[in-house]
């Protein structure tokens, strides 16, 4: 079968995370993902580890189904190889300081009088416009002015970053959809467009109920660690051999929760009749829980909460995830044979297409690997890519 995004030309000259998140789901759909890397270096990911046969599985994660060429775009020579590749691209994403593209003679209003039908897509900080628009911003930077920091950990510790770089793979997320949607309008109207990603933008949007619990309710939030802010219980609890999660997103939940763990009188209780009240008196919920929670076992909590059709889990460690028996059903580890690192083990693609494989057919690119393959593909002869070779352009 085709895969869904078959036949997609992408020219991605983005770096480390947040670019390179975005086009490796594109590559995961089967577009045909170019990374562009600068001559003798690459990606600065390349030097991130851990490295198998000194090779990063950083950068093996992010970048495979893709093709590596090597090109200095602050040549002359270079910046017109480029322009000779955007000609049939479908879509081009960078991630550079803001200006920067635009300074090598390769910004959107330049590109598209080449290629009038290209997405042009870029990820910053902070955006094109705006008072912050020049500030160089990385995942931590997104995080800590987005907002996300300041409700993260617990009321008596320093605001924490959430444990992955949430605010680069967020905004690559945003950045597939945005180039996607810009694709289907295409469909329609024949002509490209711009798309502008601010990862402080990304992790804004997805404050959830942060944002209203101050503009409607007029308090701002602050650090409560696991717990949900207006939903209980919703929260961490403490087995005699480690720890569960146990959510009640409506009263049905909360009174099968009370059968669990055998105490019925609880549901009369006027502190806790409605999810109001047991947001409010938190604490003494909180505690009544943890007392029934630390005089069980994990499993002994978990089969008592499934008996009652109550959702909770234990919380899983990355240890415990590599050996997990849904991560294997769903094909979310993957290995792939790397021809300097050899056999990997990645994560797998989480979107499922019933008509379309979702498989990781190539491993990331060694530096430069596919540089002729794609120039020739572009008319350019054995001669000229030679010369560029001397000329230290690729």
């Amino acid at each position: 079968m085709e895969k869904a995004l078959s036949r997609l030309k992408v020219i991605d000259v983005s770096r480390l995370l947040t670019g390179p998140y975005c086009t490796m789901l594109l590559g995961d759909l089967g577009a045909d993902i170019i990374k562009v890397e600068v001559p003798g270096r690459g990606d600065d990911s390349r030097l991130f580890g851990p490295f198998a046969n000194g090779e990063s599985g950083y950068f093996m994660t992010l970048n495979r189904n893709k093709r590596s060429i090597t090109l200095d775009l602050r040549s002359a020579d270079g910046q017109a190889v480029f322009k000779d590749l955007i000609k049939d691209a479908d879509v081009l994403l960078e991630n550079f300081t803001v200006g920067t593209m635009d300074e090598w003679g390769l910004g959107y209003e330049a590109l598209r009088q080449i290629n009038p039908r290209l997405i042009y897509a870029s990820i910053t900080g902070f955006g094109q416009f705006g008072p912050y628009a020049r500030r160089v911003a990385f995942d931590a930077i997104a995080q800590a002015t987005g907002g996300l920091m300041s409700i993260t950990g617990y009321p008596d510790n320093p605001p924490t970053r959430v444990g992955t770089s949430l605010g680069d793979i967020n905004a690559g997320n945003f950045t597939a959809i945005g180039i996607l949607a810009a694709l289907f309008q295409r469909e329609r109207t024949g002509q490209g467009q711009r798309l502008d990603i601010s990862m402080h933008d990304c992790i804004f949007a997805i404050l959830e109920n942060a944002v209203v619990r101050y503009t409607i309710g007029g308090q701002n939030p602050t650090r409560i660690g696991s717990r949900h802010a207006s939903v209980a219980p919703y929260d961490v609890y403490i087995a005699k051999d480690g720890f569960v999660i146990i959510a009640c997103a409506n009263e049905a939940t909360w009174q099968r929760l009370c059968k669990a763990m055998g105490k019925e009188e609880l549901i009369k209780d006027e502190r806790f009749l409605l999810n109001d009240n047991r947001a409010t008196n938190i604490k003494e919920l909180s505690d009544i829980i943890n007392g029934w929670t630390a005089s069980l076992t994990m499993d002994e909590i978990l089969a008592l909460l499934q008996q009652h059709a109550v959702p909770g889990a234990p919380i899983l460690t990355i240890a415990d995830l590599a050996k997990n028996e849904h991560i294997k059903a769903r094909n979310m580890l993957v290995e792939v044979d790397h021809p300097v690192a050899g056999k990997v083990t990645i994560p797998g693609n989480p979107i499922k297409l019933s008509a379309s494989p979702d498989t990781i057919t190539a491993p990331a690119p060694v530096l430069g690997q596919h540089t002729e393959e794609v120039l020739r593909e572009i008319g350019y002869s054995g001669e000229r890519i030679a010369q560029l070779k001397q000329k230290k352009v690729i």
